[in-house]
């Protein structure tokens, strides 16, 4: 399985969110320390955008600490980068 769908697998059963939105981010630090070392070069860095209940009243370091544990297997080795945007629903009316 591609490390994108995993990630998007993992998001999706630890916080059901309503609203995800994952970009392989990749491309643009092709040459980065990180890129060339995964044998996943072209998924090696990632923005997430993902917006669920389960971040309502949490500070925005343990929304990346939670994001963070789902993804722990996927940063510890072919994930060199990843941008968190973890929002509740009732604080961004669009969704992200």
């Amino acid at each position: 399985m591609q490390i994108e769908a995993r990630i998007k697998e993992k998001l999706l059963k630890a916080f059901s969110p309503k609203y995800l939105v994952i970009e392989n981010d990749s491309a643009k630090h092709a040459g980065h320390a990180g890129a060339e070392q995964s044998l996943n070069r072209g998924e090696t860095h990632f923005t997430i955008t993902i917006v669920a209940d389960g971040f309502a009243g949490r500070s925005r370091i343990d929304r990346h600490r939670m994001v963070h544990e789902a993804l722990a297997e996927e940063l510890a080795g072919p994930v060199h980068a990843l941008v968190v945007k973890a929002k509740a629903p009732d604080e961004d009316a669009h969704g992200a």
